[in-house]
């Protein structure tokens, strides 16, 4: 079994961690590009979307994904719209607590998809703007994969 409760710490931290001090359409793409470049040296096909304030700055499906991915993208995404929190913090709250999405907060799971993949833009001193997604693979790799990469973005941008 899972430990849900470490699990929530480790996210709480990334999300603390994990600020802009602005984030451009240039910012969305140096993510998803080091996203694309991730996958490809992993060998995982994807599908990438990066939205900020309900404008779409960077998509991109790999060969082998099907408009099924960008539903998941869309469902992930409200999740962190709804939330300002991960996609994977609110999966992880609700399976320690036992409970659906549905049980917890009435609402409908056929719309908002709390598997991990959808991470929030968080800009310092503004808040949650937007969302960074991946889908295709596990909750936690779909997390890991945008994590990776808004770490790799952020440690490039503050010179580390």
């Amino acid at each position: 079994m899972k430990d849900y409760k470490k699990m929530l710490e480790v996210i709480d931290e990334q999300e603390s961690r994990l600020v802009f001090s602005e984030f451009t359409s240039e910012t969305a793409l140096k993510i998803g590009l080091i996203i694309i470049e991730n996958a490809k040296k992993e060998n995982k096909i994807i599908t990438i979307d990066i939205t900020k304030n309900g404008h779409q700055l960077f998509h991109y499906s790999f060969d082998g994904t099907s408009p099924d991915n960008d539903q998941w993208v869309a469902r992930k995404n409200r999740v962190v719209n709804r939330f300002f929190k991960s996609s994977l913090y609110i999966q992880a709250l609700l399976k320690q607590e036992g409970k659906s999405i549905e049980e917890k907060y009435h609402i409908s799971s056929f719309d908002y998809c709390p598997y991990g993949g959808a991470f929030p833009i968080i800009i310092k001193n503004a808040g949650v703007v937007g969302t960074i997604t991946v889908s295709g693979l596990t909750e936690e790799e779909d997390h890991d994969m945008v994590a990776r990469a808004i770490e790799s973005a952020t440690q490039v941008a503050s010179g580390k």
